[in-house]
């Protein structure tokens, strides 16, 4: 049961029972995305074996065996260490002894793994587990233009070491990534991927974490599920953002559309450099229209962050930013956004149009627990943005800061006591906002406070 303060609560039945709860959504993710692994892994015709001793009938390098194979075959990767840069350009799996055993050891290579559906058009199909992959120049793992890709139980860490900081840039990168210069293109990058899984993937000590990007085609359908994306300093941990395809011409971007974020916790990323790395991003690059749509962000744990724990920026009037779901996620102790996103201080989620971006519309901000943050929720985009069932409990904090001009609906929400806004103990709220009715308990159970 649901109970509102500030009016008879059965004016509100249908609504609350319309609403429903988002985290049912969640059981259908994990349940689905096993099918979808499921059909991205294709039968067997051959399995092929490598070990560094080339013993059994065994090849000693891993690009041997993907050479030999044809459609659909397997190629089983024995324990040891492997200094390559993988390219896969047909349908197979490729299958590691375990994340801590078999080792792709990229040092001075563009990647460990590289999934090229640039130069094998209609790429589909492959699989790629059970691997530690480090020292990349660039990505650790990276999949371009192709479909059906599942990424899973590997180890991705210590890559993009061709990243520049300071200036940013990242000296060598391919032409056709054209928004990576500031990091090089993270740990595992979907560039221009559909109906792909990234899934129960370590993530550590890259740029950044996992990229879902659109420079090559458009980005979309894909599922990020399970995975833990940690210190990486210099970016997000998950981000999804809409890159100028290349050249770089302020034409119309792919878009990155209709992807879903779930279950993964992605912590302590982004803080070497001010502004670096939300705990999940949604942006574009300013550079021309982008597209940023339809997509879920769900039952994540997003915790101290450089920059807040949700980030949805706007830097182009062109952009179209409609329809994302920020749900049902436990975010804590993250930081304060910078530059023309920038908010008072740290924050939990961040809508925000800039100087001169774009409305965000359509947001649907449900059902997440929200502490330890000096602000719950910053508003600033031109449309209006309605955030119910969530838990703001930062007691004395601000639960709502709306600094867009308009009227944001925050009613149905918990401010951390039975008060309400303003009450002793319960969050606040700062700008143009109706609360009234606020719940009197927390929809739900969270876990962190």
């Amino acid at each position: 049961m649901i109970f509102l303060q500030g009016v008879n609560s059965n004016n509100k039945k249908g609504e609350i029972t319309m609403k429903g709860d988002i985290r049912s959504v969640v059981a259908t993710i994990v349940l689905c995305v096993g099918l979808v692994a499921g059909l991205a892994k294709p039968a067997s015709a051959t399995t092929w074996c490598v070990n560094p001793a080339g013993t059994n009938g065994c090849m000693t390098t891993i690009g041997a065996a993907v050479a030999a194979a044809v459609a659909n075959d397997t190629i089983n990767v024995a324990p040891g260490t492997y200094k390559e840069d993988v390219i896969i350009g047909k349908p197979l799996s490729l299958v590691g002894a375990g994340q801590n055993r078999t080792v792709i050891d990229a040092t001075g290579l563009p990647n460990g793994i590289y999934v090229d559906g640039l130069d094998n058009s209609g790429l589909s199909n492959v699989v790629v587990t059970g691997f530690a992959v480090k020292n990349a120049n660039f990505e650790g793992i990276l999949v371009a233009s192709a479909s059906g890709v599942t990424i899973s139980n590997n180890s991705v860490s210590y890559n993009d070491k061709s990243l520049e900081p300071a200036t940013p840039a990242c000296p060598g990168q391919p032409s056709f990534e054209t928004g990576e210069d500031f990091d090089c293109g993270e740990g595992i990058h979907l560039l221009g991927a559909d109906h792909s899984v990234v899934a129960n993937n370590v993530v550590a000590n890259n740029s950044g974490g996992i990229l879902l990007s659109d420079d090559t085609a458009a980005n979309h359908d894909n599922l990020v599920i399970g995975n833990i994306v940690h210190d990486n300093p210099f970016d997000c941990g998950i981000v999804m953002a809409s890159h100028a395809p290349a050249p770089m011409s302020g034409a119309a971007h792919n878009g990155v559309v209709h992807n879903t974020i779930a279950n993964n916790q992605s912590f302590h990323n982004g803080f070497q450099v001010p502004g670096a790395g939300a705990g999940v991003g949604l942006f574009s690059d300013g550079s021309g229209p982008g597209l940023v749509s339809g997509n879920v962000v769900i039952n994540n744990v997003l915790r101290n962050n450089g920059i807040p724990g949700v980030a949805i920026h706007s830097h182009a009037p062109g952009d179209t930013f409609t329809n994302n779901v920020i749900a049902a996620n436990q975010i804590s102790g993250n930081g304060a956004d910078t530059g023309d996103t920038a908010t008072p201080g740290p924050t939990g989620i961040n809508i925000n149009s800039g100087f001169g971006g774009s409305l965000i519309a359509g947001t649907v901000i449900s059902q997440n627990f929200i502490g330890q943050e000096g602000y719950d929720l910053f508003i600033n985009t031109p449309a209006q943005v309605d955030a119910h069932l969530n838990s703001f409990i930062g007691h004395n904090a601000v639960g709502v800061d709306n600094s867009s001009g308009n009227t944001a609906d925050v009613t149905e929400n918990w401010w951390g006591c039975f008060g309400g806004p303003g009450a002793e103990g319960c969050s606040t709220v700062m700008g143009s906002a109706l609360f009234n009715p606020w719940l009197v308990f927390p929809f739900g159970a969270g876990g962190l406070f």
